[in-house]
C-alpha cells in the first residue's frame, strides 16, 4: 500500500501507508522519469473496441507489453534504487501477465489519486498498485479478486503501556492518536468515537513511529504490514496484535487487488483465472512474501463481496 489509496465504505478517500525508505516524493520524482522515457518508448496506447467483453488481452498479447499504473508506494508498487519497477502489485502482474501470453509490463507512475482517471482515459491498461477496493471504487472500475488482506495496527511504546488494542481503547483511555495523511485509519478512529480535529496527522508511519518514540503521541495506527515492518529496529516502540476496526459497527477487513476498465471483462476474468491457480499452489505468498506479506495476509475474500455486492 496504497492511495488517497484507500477509500473506507463511507467514502473516504484515503492513502496507503509508506514502508522506510526513500521518501514518496523522491520516489514519485524517480517514478515519473522513468515513466517518461517509458511513454518515449511506447506512445501507443490500446484504444477500446466493441467487442463484448473487450479484446484488451488479445492486444497486450499482440503488442507484448502491459502497461501498469503504478504510485510509487513501498510496498505495493514502485521504482527501487536501481531504477527497477517492484513491488507486490507489479511482480504479481508480471507472473500473471506472463502466464496469459504478455512478455513483460511497463511502470506508468502517477499519483494514487489520479489513477483511476488515467486507466479510464487509457493511459495504462491496468492499476497495479494494490488499491483497496470498496462500493466507491466498484462504481468506476471493475476489480480483480483481492491478491491481498490487510488488518489494522498500532505503534505504542514498549510494552504497550496504556494497553490500547483497538480504537475503542483509544477512545476510552483518551490516549494521544496520530495516523497519516488520507489514512483510512482517520475515519476508524472517528467511527470509534475520537474527535477528528484531534488526530494528529503525519505524513507517513516513519514519522508516526518517531511521534511516538519522542512522547507527542501515545499511539500511531496503521496497517499491520507497515507498522510491523517499521518498528523492527526500534528500541522504544513496538506493533500491536492486528485487529479489524468497525465500518458500520461491524468488523472490517480490506483487501486490495487490480482494476481495469469496466468494459475489459476478458481480462479481468483471465486475470482472476490466473491469481486462482496462484493462490491454490501457494506460488501467490510466494510471491509476496519478499515485500513483508506473510500468510495472515492471504486471503479468499472476493471482489464482489467487497464491493458489497
Amino acid at each position: 500500500m496504497a492511495p488517497p489509496h484507500r477509500t473506507p465504505p463511507w467514502g473516504i478517500p484515503v492513502r496507503e501507508p509508506t514502508s522506510p525508505g526513500p521518501a514518496r516524493r523522491t520516489l514519485l520524482a524517480g517514478a515519473a522519469a522513468l515513466g517518461a522515457l517509458g511513454a518515449a518508448g511506447c506512445s501507443r496506447v490500446a484504444s477500446a473496441s466493441n467487442v463484448e467483453g473487450g479484446d484488451l488481452l488479445g492486444r497486450l498479447r499482440a503488442q507484448g507489453v502491459a502497461r501498469l499504473g503504478i504510485a510509487g508506494e513501498i510496498p505495493f508498487g514502485y521504482i527501487d534504487r536501481n531504477g527497477e519497477l517492484t513491488g507486490e502489485a507489479p511482480k504479481l502482474a508480471e507472473v500473471v501477465f506472463k502466464r496469459l501470453g504478455v512478455d513483460r509490463v511497463q511502470p506508468v507512475p502517477t499519483e494514487f489519486g489520479s489513477l483511476i482517471p488515467g486507466l479510464a482515459s487509457q493511459q495504462f491498461d491496468v492499476v497495479a498498485a494494490g488499491m483497496y477496493i470498496n462500493p466507491d471504487r466498484c462504481a468506476q472500475v471493475i476489480f480483480s479478486d483481492p491478491d491481498y488482506q490487510m488488518l489494522d495496527s498500532f505503534i505504542v511504546r514498549k510494552g504497550n503501556p496504556l494497553g490500547l488494542h483497538d480504537y475503542r481503547d483509544v477512545v476510552e483511555k483518551k490516549a494521544r492518536f496520530a495516523t497519516g495523511t488520507g489514512y483510512a485509519e482517520i475515519a476508524y478512529a472517528v467511527e470509534a468515537g475520537y474527535e477528528e480535529d484531534d488526530i494528529l496527522i503525519v505524513p507517513d508511519q516513519v514519522a508516526g513511529l518517531n511521534a511516538v518514540e519522542a512522547g507527542r503521541v501515545d499511539v500511531f495506527a496503521g496497517t499491520a504490514l507497515t507498522t510491523r515492518e517499521v518498528v523492527r529496529k526500534s528500541r522504544k516502540a513496538e506493533a500491536t496484535e492486528a485487529f479489524k476496526p468497525l465500518v458500520d459497527g461491524e468488523p472490517h477487513v480490506d483487501g486490495g487487488g487490480f482494476a481495469f476498465r469496466p468494459t475489459e471483462t476478458n481480462l479481468r476474468d483471465a486475470f482472476n483465472g490466473e491469481l486462482r491457480k496462484l493462490k491454490r499452489s501457494g506460488e501467490l505468498l510466494r510471491i509476496l512474501r519478499p515485500f513483508g506479506f506473510t500468510e495472515d495476509e492471504m486471503t479468499d475474500l472476493t471482489a464482489k463481496e467487497l464491493c458489497g455486492g
